[in-house]
């Protein structure tokens, strides 16, 4: 199982995100072995009170330079609210100045209020969503692509340089009801979820597995990644009410999903170990931990007391399983 760190490119009201402070985070990240780094991504999120957040492409190109191994992840882009030719253009540029480090996550989106001010139908947004994915694919697949759809009509399109990775980037789709999971099934490289707990993940994992056959693919050829927040501390009472406090505050849970502020990893590194080894269980590939408030301290804690004893609890039930 391989585990992402989530980036501080959104922040709480009255904050401001801290340029030095993600590198400083990113660079820390990759000397100790994290796979991924995660930015969030949204155009404008609430009123009163206001979150400030960062590009998310812009903010993992600018992560780009500063790093050179570990991989950056959109999660996730919301896709229906740029259009398909320039998001192209400039992911593709992220994967060229990464050197092949991309890890596209989608989603069609939640957010009315930010779709009507960049002028893009809401009630349209899944048939948007596939209408652009389909186009960004052909552009870094294609020699040429010629293709009218709706207002954006490419004429034998050419777009070079083709992104680092062949043939593109792997591309994760986010999403919780049933129409996402099949297009996971059928469209995707793999499923991107956020708070969801073991049983909730297997559920819906269940879900694309049968999809997946009923369309003729191989489930096996398909990622999992689930968000989970975390907090390292004395115990699981001391860390429950300012975890929760957090969560409730400055995070938001879909209702039409399974996705709940209870998933969150919390206690003890033997309890916060306990609780992610039941993720292990649940047949996730990969978790994307968002550690209390960013906190430096976290992430050593987590990457010196807690990803070891993962590591060595699924080594012995290796051997185990091997004798």
């Amino acid at each position: 199982m391989k585990f992402g760190l989530a980036l501080k490119n959104f922040v709480g009201p009255g904050e401001t995100p801290d340029i030095d402070g993600l590198y400083a985070y990113a660079e820390r990240a990759e000397a100790l072995g994290f796979e991924s780094l995660w930015a969030w991504d949204h155009v404008i999120l609430g009123v009163e009170p206001a979150f400030p957040i960062l590009d998310a492409v812009g903010t993992l190109t600018a992560i780009a330079a500063r790093t050179s191994r570990i991989k950056l992840g959109t999660g996730v882009l919301v896709l229906p609210l740029r259009n398909p030719t320039v998001a192209a253009k400039a992911l593709g540029t992220l994967d060229v100045v990464s050197k092949g480090r991309l890890i596209l996550g989608v989603a069609a989106g939640w957010y009315a209020r930010e779709f009507d001010a960049v002028g893009v139908p809401f009630k349209r947004r899944g048939r948007l969503f596939e209408r652009n994915l389909e186009i960004l694919t052909r552009l870094w697949t294609e020699d040429r692509v010629t293709l009218q759809a709706d207002e954006l009509n490419l004429r034998e399109a050419v777009m070079l340089p083709r992104p680092a990775q062949r043939p593109r980037p792997p591309i994760l789709i986010g999403g919780y009801v049933d129409a996402v999971l099949k297009r996971v099934a059928t469209h995707g490289d793999g499923w991107l979820t956020y708070f969801y707990t073991p049983e909730s993940y297997r559920r819906s994992w269940d879900k694309i597995v049968r999809f997946a056959q009923e369309a003729g693919r191989d489930p096996k050829t398909l990622t999992g990644t689930n968000q989970l927040a975390i907090y390292v501390g004395r115990s699981r009472e001391a860390t429950e009410a300012p975890m929760r406090r957090w969560l409730e505050t400055e995070w938001d849970v879909a209702a039409w999903s399974e996705s709940t502020i209870e998933h969150a990893i919390r206690g003890s590194v033997d309890e916060c170990v306990e609780q992610l080894r039941a993720h292990a269980e649940s047949g996730v590939d990969r978790i994307i931990l968002i550690p209390y408030r960013y906190e430096p301290d976290q992430v050593e804690q987590i990457s010196q007391e807690i990803l070891p004893r993962l590591a060595h609890a699924a080594a012995t039930d290796a051997d185990r399983g091997r004798r």
